[in-house]
């Protein structure tokens, strides 16, 4: 996986790696018309809760080391003190439900193009590599948002170095975007893309297993009623 983004991967990683099956990224931007912004990164292993809670008990699973809760709060921790270091991001804020193993990361943005890069340098920073990048940006003239999506080539190479039983992992495992506007959108150029009923909003679900196999494209252009 490691690809989203969001999302966010890393509020986790050490328990989807080791322990579940099941579970939902999330990525929501809400846009403003000036080209501000907010973004809530949310990762929730809530429907495999009562095996990560068996599984946390133990000292390793599969030959993997189980993290504890701490070391699964420092690396949020950690990944919150790189957002308020990071140029353009303020009001960072974060959460981790123990008890559903849901965790968020929510900031906000002067400019939606200040998140480019965001999940790949902290992926970085915790020696894990990206599986994909994703590009952001709005232009406030024609009211149009973008956001490009780019698989890393080698992506589908590693996961199939895996073995079986940790490929399993990413089984039923999904991923989400929706993106929220003060306009109107009048047309998405990503056909799997769903506008909302008040027009203001696009929602994109794909599974893992299609990003990292490279079967789906997130890539989209959006625009807004002037």
């Amino acid at each position: 996986m490691n690809r989203k983004q969001l999302y966010v991967f890393i509020l986790f990683i050490s328990l989807t790696t080791t322990l579940s099956s099941c579970f939902q990224v999330i990525e929501e931007i809400t846009m403003k018309n000036d080209g501000t912004g907010d973004v809530l990164l949310t990762i929730n292993l809530s429907q495999s809760k009562t095996k990560i809670a068996s599984v946390m008990l133990l000292d390793s699973v599969q030959g993997y080391k189980v993290p504890s809760k701490q070391k699964i709060q420092q690396e949020l921790n950690e990944a919150v003190a790189y957002l308020r270091k990071t140029e353009g991001i303020s009001n960072v804020k974060s959460t981790s439900d123990f008890n559903n193993y849901i965790a968020t990361i929510s900031f906000t943005f002067k400019d939606v193009a200040n998140i480019n890069n965001i999940t790949k340098n902290i992926l970085a920073k915790q020696k894990i590599k990206a599986t994909n990048t994703s590009t952001y940006s709005y232009n406030k003239v024609t009211k149009t948002f973008f956001r490009k999506y780019q698989p890393v080539a080698t992506a589908k190479t590693e996961f199939n170095k895996l073995k079986s039983q940790d490929k399993a992992v990413f089984n039923g495992a999904n991923y989400t975007s929706i993106f929220r506007f003060e306009s109107l959108v009048t047309s998405t150029s990503n056909p799997a893309s769903n506008v909302s009923k008040s027009k203001k909003a696009v929602m994109l679900k794909s599974s893992i297993m299609d990003l990292i196999n490279g079967k789906v494209n997130v890539s989209n252009q959006i625009q807004l009623s002037r």
